[in-house]
């Protein structure tokens, strides 16, 4: 069975987040082992600066690339990466798989992206849209993305 995780900074706040992430993890468990593995977010101030900006990167982008597993092919989800089609995720979910990668690991910032050290390490960088999200809906519309790319991979009902 194909392993699916999403590694990502900070605990969703909000109820109807967890909520939501819970019922796609739920449904995804018939495709693949599907977990989310949260790492802890830098606090900073207000207002902070370009140094405390780089440096809050630097840390979580750390964490977040010690709990990705070797041999994975990891995606890095970033404004700049390229936009992909539901049914093109689906195609680079499946073809994972054949092309010798038991892992695929999408990568979710913080509230200020990812370093440039994560984005370097990714073998793909995606992107959602040109549109900004919150990091935290970001999670919840990865987990209903890839949970549509494996019922389009099955020939489900999900997808119209």
């Amino acid at each position: 069975m194909e392993k699916i995780i999403i590694v990502c900074v900070g605990k969703l706040k909000e109820g109807y987040l967890r909520d939501a992430c819970a019922e796609y993890s739920k449904r995804m468990k018939r495709f693949a082992d599907f977990s989310v593995i949260e790492t802890e977010e830098e606090k900073l101030p207000d207002q902070p600066s370009k140094a405390q900006i780089a440096n809050t990167l630097k840390k979580e982008g750390e964490r977040l690339l010690a709990k990705v597993p070797g041999g994975a092919l990891t995606v890095a989800m970033c404004i700049e990466g390229k936009q992909k089609s539901s049914e093109q995720l689906a195609e680079l979910i499946s073809s994972s798989a054949v092309n010798g990668y038991g892992t695929v690991v999408f990568i979710i910032g913080g509230s200020w992206g990812l370093s440039d050290e994560v984005k370097r390490a990714a073998d793909i960088r995606l992107s959602m849209s040109e549109m900004t999200f919150p990091h935290q809906l970001a999670r919840v519309m990865l987990c209903e993305q890839i949970y549509r790319a494996f019922q389009i991979n099955s020939g489900g009902k999900y997808h119209k």
